[in-house]
């Protein structure tokens, strides 16, 4: 969420942001909110410090005898004292309609983001590895089934569509993939495991910014909960309406959860095997930071989604987001898009982003500096480090074999307990 202090006083800059977004400009609306909002602060407080001297004003007339004057008084009071309980209820009001405006707002965008109105504005920013493709590669579901462990049709009898079953040794690579990311995280790259709740209620939702924009693309578990779309709605949520020390910043948490979305807007995109599904493994990077220390957080969290691909052997790049492609929240992204040679692309991986104090404010969350009596709000970072599911589309396009198997990458061969390769299931 934006400061509409900051909206105040700088208009034309939230109107060019949101120009840069392939937005509307909504300065005007805000900013007629906020000013009838404050109107009514001011009528309110103004009727508080009347009804105040005029309760003094009673007794002075008491004493003097004037009795009629008291009474008068009195009314008045009485009369002040219902409208300020009125006033109350309708200050509540505007503060609702000022921050259900506030929170429909995308963040804005950092300087140095480039402007385009969709992923073909998006920049390369660095390559790693050499794209190869063999002239009989295969698509990771035509390898999984040919292996006889990748079944999407007893999914859909379970489930419906976008949804998947792996057995045998598949099941055992997309296990090894998220441990060996867990590890690689929390041994060298200093970040905090945690098992948080899937299950979180709307505050949380709203603190990332998932509601009240995204609801359609959100599973509702009942009247009070929601299934988590990613780790970093519980992660980030892990400093809510809390008071940080500032000198114990950045605070770097990671998980390995699945994560349920929707995908309500993508229909008839990727209908066919495991990149789009509405349940996945995914392991979550999240940075509590403050505000100095954001931008080369940043950079530091794609350092570590990259190492895990580096360690896999996958050739990547490392793309910069334009203004139109970004994330609600994000005020600048990088996504990692890893090759795939059954589909002769690269598809991303990995998504980090910087978000500024904007669910910072959302939240409550905030931390204090040594030596400063006012409060800030911190500034946080989440990052895919990396989808499992996608890791495992990934290894077996990139790892495929002409005669069906595909090989073990050597990080993950302790995984697999040194297994080799990954062979047909016999009937």
């Amino acid at each position: 969420m934006l400061d509409i202090k900051w909206i105040r006083e700088n208009p034309q800059a939230l109107d060019e942001a949101l120009n840069k977004r392939g937005a509307d400009p909504e300065s005007a609306k805000l900013l007629a909110l906020d000013e009838a909002r404050r109107q009514h602060l001011t009528k309110l407080q103004e009727a508080q410090e009347r009804r105040n001297a005029a309760s003094k004003e009673i007794g002075k007339a008491m004493a003097s005898g004037d009795k009629e004057l008291a009474e008068k008084l009195k009314a008045e009071v009485s009369e002040l004292k219902s409208f300020v309980q009125d006033g109350e209820a309708e200050e509540r009001r505007h503060d609702a309609a000022l921050n259900d405006a506030l929170a429909r707002i995308p963040n804005v965008p950092l300087d140095d983001v480039p402007v385009g109105a969709d992923e073909s504005g998006n920049v390369e920013v660095r390559k790693h590895g050499e794209p190869k493709r063999a002239n009989w590669a295969k698509e990771h579901f035509e390898i999984g089934e040919a292996l006889g462990q990748m079944d999407f049709e007893r999914a859909a009898k379970l489930s419906g569509s976008r949804f998947t079953v792996l057995s045998g040794q598949l099941a055992r690579l997309e296990r090894a993939l998220g441990q060996f990311m867990l590890d690689l995280h929390t041994l060298e790259h200093g970040y905090t495991e945690v098992q948080p709740p899937l299950l979180v209620r709307d505050d949380a939702m709203f603190g990332t910014g998932q509601l009240p924009k995204f609801t359609e693309d959100l599973f509702r578990a009942g009247d009070d909960h929601w299934l988590i779309p990613t780790a970093e709605v519980s992660l980030t949520n892990l400093v809510r309406e809390e008071i940080l020390d500032g000198e114990k910043l950045p605070l770097r948490f990671t998980a390995l959860t699945p994560c349920f979305r929707s995908e309500a807007g993508s229909a008839g995109r990727d209908t066919r095997g495991m990149l789009r599904q509405h349940q996945f493994y995914k392991v979550e990077l999240v940075s509590i930071t403050d505000a100095e220390s954001a931008i080369d957080e940043h950079e530091r969290m794609t350092a570590c989604a990259e190492t895990v691909l580096k360690k896999l052997d996958l050739p990547f790049r490392t793309m910069v987001l334009c203004t139109g492609d970004m994330g609600f929240g994000a005020r600048k992204t990088y996504d990692l898009e890893v090759w795939l040679p059954g589909q002769n692309a690269y598809r991303e991986i990995s998504s980090c982003s910087v978000c500024g104090d904007f669910q910072g404010r959302r939240m409550n969350a905030r931390y204090r500096v040594a030596g400063e009596k006012q409060t800030r709000f911190v500034h946080t970072l989440n990052g895919s480090g990396t989808a499992v599911g996608r890791a495992l589309i990934a290894v077996l396009e990139n790892y495929q074999n002409e005669d069906g198997s595909v090989t073990i990458p050597s990080a993950l061969k302790p995984y697999m307990g040194g297994l080799e390769k990954i062979e047909a299931v016999e009937d």
